[in-house]
């Protein structure tokens, strides 16, 4: 038993002096005194420890007090172009190397800058800085430091959550109620339009001349009447369903109108016209403008918010409106009269847009931008429209930013602008060739020539 003990404690002591540990003694080997001398050294110890940390800390309150100002001996905050200066006379060195003036000495060129007396002699103290070591090239120019500022603005937004004010909330539910209270999705209202006529020998001569095929279907239900729909009565004379057969003459039906899908065009698009009015009428920032803007406007947004509109009801699946019970494609607005030069873009913008797949929210609001156009010909209170179209920008973007979750979203915005941009260049086009139409064939409805008329 005595023979394993000393193996024991010879095995400790090997262990002890392999790790660079002091020579191992046995505690029961070691005197009294010796122990308690042990718990002594610890005490020394955090003494010592303590005064280090006491050092420490003073020499930390010395470099804060060594931080003066080198041009007039005011507390400094760091080094500004090269020295150690306060704000006071960093600023007045940005100042005067920027100022083309020349400063003058009224005493004998050598005063003294303190903190009390640095306002005094602005050419002792500007010498002041430049002989510590200021530099004039270190000095950002105002552009960079807006692009520095704007940079720190937008990190800091970046990094805090964003979300809608109380007054974006207010805004969004205005314009989303009347919205509702003017846009029907079922399109319900739609079979008191005269009969959409799908004649096609009448634009036979057109269609030869190489305008644009759509490839859409000209007839049967999905681009028209449903089987079951209110305007597909067989008592209507002249229904949907009414097509030439392209071996056969025309009968007189076929050859009257030159734009067969024109009467029922034209009173879509009225209808359609008469709901954007009543929209606008019901948000108060429009109602708050003069009469002349008010009309000025809607003259120039008509066309972007119908089609803003519209779109809500585009699959862009099949390429067709499905508005109900009825299904329009973009051969009935080529039967209408338009032309490709604004056929073509249109259809490209409404795959554009409903491939965004927008928030009603957002379509809402995006309708309110382009009715809310400062720049639209006879506006006369351009900057108080040009406060409410920001107000409205930076809600769409706050409800973008607060709403969505897709890690794409903050492209979202500019796509829509670059929409709303798109459409504007087809307007006048729309126009022109409106004015054709009516030209050709006068059917259209006094409230569509109104909107169209370059009168104010």
């Amino acid at each position: 038993m005595l023979t394993c003990v000393g193996d024991k404690k010879e095995a400790e002591r090997a262990l002890y002096e392999e790790d660079g540990v002091r020579p191992w003694t046995p505690v029961d080997a070691l005197p009294v005194c010796d122990l308690f001398r042990g718990v002594e050294m610890s005490e020394e110890e955090e003494q010592l420890q303590a005064k280090t940390s006491e050092e420490e800390e003073d020499e930390e309150e010395e470099d804060e007090e060594s931080k003066i100002c080198q041009v007039c001996g005011d507390q400094a905050n760091g080094y500004h172009f090269n020295a150690m200066t306060c704000e006071g006379c960093k600023g007045f060195f940005r100042r005067a190397m920027k100022r083309p003036a020349t400063f003058c000495c009224p005493f004998q060129k050598n005063c003294v800058i303190t903190k009390s007396n640095r306002r005094q002699c602005q050419a002792c103290r500007l010498q002041k800085c430049l002989s510590i070591g200021m530099r004039k090239e270190m000095i950002m120019s105002d552009q960079a430091v807006e692009e520095r500022r704007w940079n720190i603005k937008r990190k800091r937004l970046m990094a805090e959550p964003i979300l809608l004010s109380p007054q974006q909330e207010k805004l969004i539910q205005e314009l989303t109620a009347a919205h509702e209270q003017t846009f029907d999705r079922t399109c319900s209202h739609f079979h008191q339009f005269r009969p959409l006529d799908r004649c096609t020998a009448s634009v036979s001569n057109q269609t030869q001349q190489g305008s644009t095929s759509y490839s859409m279907p000209l007839g049967g239900s999905d681009c028209g009447f449903s089987s079951e729909g209110p305007g597909s009565s067989s008592s209507s004379s002249s229904s949907s369903s009414v097509t030439c057969d392209a071996g056969q003459a025309p009968d007189e039906k076929c050859k009257k109108p030159v734009f067969t899908s024109l009467s029922h065009v034209n009173d879509l698009s009225t209808y359609m016209i008469q709901n954007v009015i009543n929209y606008a009428k019901i948000i108060t920032a429009f109602r708050g403008l003069t009469m002349e803007d008010q009309i000025s406007l809607l003259k120039g947004a008509m066309f972007e918010m119908v089609q803003i509109r519209f779109n809500m009801l585009f699959n862009n699946k099949t390429g067709i409106w499905e508005c109900g019970s009825l299904h329009y494609c973009m051969d009935d607005a080529y039967r209408a009269g338009f032309q490709p030069h604004l056929l073509d873009p249109l259809m490209k913008f409404h795959y554009t847009l409903r491939g965004l797949e927008l928030h009603d929210v957002e379509y809402t609001l995006m309708q309110a931008i382009s009715l809310f156009s400062p720049d639209r010909p006879g506006v006369t209170s351009s900057d108080v429209i040009s406060c409410h179209q920001e107000n409205l920008a930076v809600t769409l973007l706050a409800y973008i930013e607060s709403k969505r979750t897709d890690s794409d979203k903050h492209l979202l915005f500019p796509k829509i602008m670059a929409c709303l941009t798109e459409m504007r260049t087809m307007t006048e086009e729309y126009s022109k060739q409106v004015m054709q139409i009516q030209d050709v064939q006068p059917e259209l409805s006094p409230l569509i020539l109104e909107v169209v008329s370059q009168d104010s």
